[in-house]
Formats: C-alpha cells, sequence, structure tokens
C-alpha cells in the first residue's frame, strides 16, 4: 500500500480570514470616528414672516490673524469684551453680536467669542465673505 505525500507547498493563500478584519477593522474605525466629532452648538434664528422694524444694536467683534480682538475697531481682551457686551444687553436685550474672523486666524479665538456669547444668551451671527474677495 502506498502513502501519499502531501508535502508539496500551497499555491495559494486564503485571504479571507484578512478580508474579514480588514472590514471589521473599518467599520470599528467609522464608528470611532463619527462618534468622536462634537461641534458647536448654535441656535439659529428662525425666519418671522412679517418684516420687522425694529431697531437693535448690533455689535462687530473681529479677529485678527494675529489673534487680537477688535470691538467694533477698537482692540480689547475678552474680559473687556465681555463687560461690554453685558452693559450693551442690559442696555438693549435683544442685541446681536457678528463675529468676523479673520481667514489667517487661528479658529480658538473665535470659538472663544462664540462660547462668550452663548454664555451671556446673546444673538450671535458669523460673517462670511465669498472666497475670491
Amino acid at each position: 500500500m502506498q502513502v501519499q505525500n502531501d508535502t508539496k507547498p500551497y499555491d495559494t493563500i486564503n485571504v479571507t480570514p484578512m478580508l474579514d478584519l480588514a472590514y471589521v477593522l473599518l467599520v470599528v474605525f467609522i464608528l470611532m470616528t463619527t462618534a468622536s466629532v462634537q461641534g458647536l452648538h448654535i441656535t439659529l434664528p428662525k425666519p418671522s414672516s412679517t418684516p420687522s422694524t425694529e431697531r437693535h444694536e448690533l455689535l462687530v467683534v473681529q479677529v485678527a490673524a494675529n489673534g487680537a480682538l477688535l470691538l467694533n475697531g477698537a482692540s480689547l481682551s475678552l474680559a473687556e469684551i465681555e463687560q461690554r457686551l453685558q452693559q450693551a444687553k442690559a442696555a438693549d436685550p435683544k442685541l446681536t453680536v457678528a463675529i468676523k474672523g479673520d481667514a489667517q486666524a487661528a479658529y480658538a479665538p473665535v470659538v472663544a467669542v462664540i462660547d462668550l456669547c452663548n454664555r451671556l444668551a446673546v444673538d450671535m451671527a458669523l460673517v462670511t465673505s465669498r472666497i475670491g474677495t
């Protein structure tokens, strides 16, 4: 009786387990990245059906490229801007703050101003410009 010799090498590799692992890792990566994304909570104003003739104060906070903060063109610190916003809100409860960030500015000062407006419960608007203008 002759015994078969199965010592010849395999000429193919079974890649199914490797693909299963790759798909599981892909799913885990997708779930973890979407779960870790956090954003700012901004309450957007609702449009009204009737035009308003009321006029309320508008303050413009600019974030310069170097991170300096300007309130209506005057250079101030974040604490000074907070004091001015509190005073303006006491005078006009429907105060609106327009936040204008320079394209070269770091995002942290812009977020600090947004957080300040949220903390003071002040309406805010983000000023944007068209690309190339």
